[in-house]
């Protein structure tokens, strides 16, 4: 579980690793930093989504390898494993569950609410990678983990929609 043991001196983000791994400054917040930097991949995923659907796996799989060194990164600057103010996790979190998602409010909406319950509750494996990987790649891993099982659900919701 993610860890707020000290606060985030602002002048991380004037260094791009930091500025990205902390959602622009979303994870600065003191209420829900999760919550935050899931916020900012809405509008991410809005400009994301007009690109084809090939193209759009390939730039979140990109986003989720640089992830990996991002977040590992801020993650020892900041001397804790997973510090609660790393976002950018949620952010491909939020991208990996909205893939071949049309882009439309309710959609946008349910596919941020599934995100957060399966990131907030983690169930198995995500807790066990939670727990077990160190580094940019534990960081990572329980949100593409919570980020697969939301877009599973939103795919059958919208099937079901139909």
């Amino acid at each position: 579980m993610a860890k707020m043991s000290k606060p985030i001196p602002v002048r991380l983000l004037r260094h791009p690793v930091h500025l990205l791994s902390l959602g622009f400054g979303s994870g600065l917040s003191r209420i829900a930093p999760g919550t935050m930097g899931t916020l900012v991949a809405v509008p991410i995923f809005w400009l994301l989504s007009g690109l084809d659907p090939i193209l759009y796996l390939a730039v979140t799989a990109l986003f989720a390898v640089i992830g990996v060194y991002l977040c590992g990164r801020t993650a020892d600057a900041l001397g804790v494993h997973d510090h609660g103010g790393i976002v950018w996790d949620e952010i491909v979190g939020y991208l990996i569950t909205m893939a071949l998602v049309p882009p439309e409010a309710l959609w946008m909406l349910v596919g941020f609410i599934l995100f957060r319950i399966f990131d907030i509750l983690k169930p198995w494996p995500i807790r066990s990678a939670d727990r077990q990987l160190g580094g940019g790649l534990g960081i990572m891993l329980d949100d593409v983990l919570a980020g697969i099982y939301a877009w599973l659900v939103l795919q059958f919701i919208i099937y079901l929609a139909q």
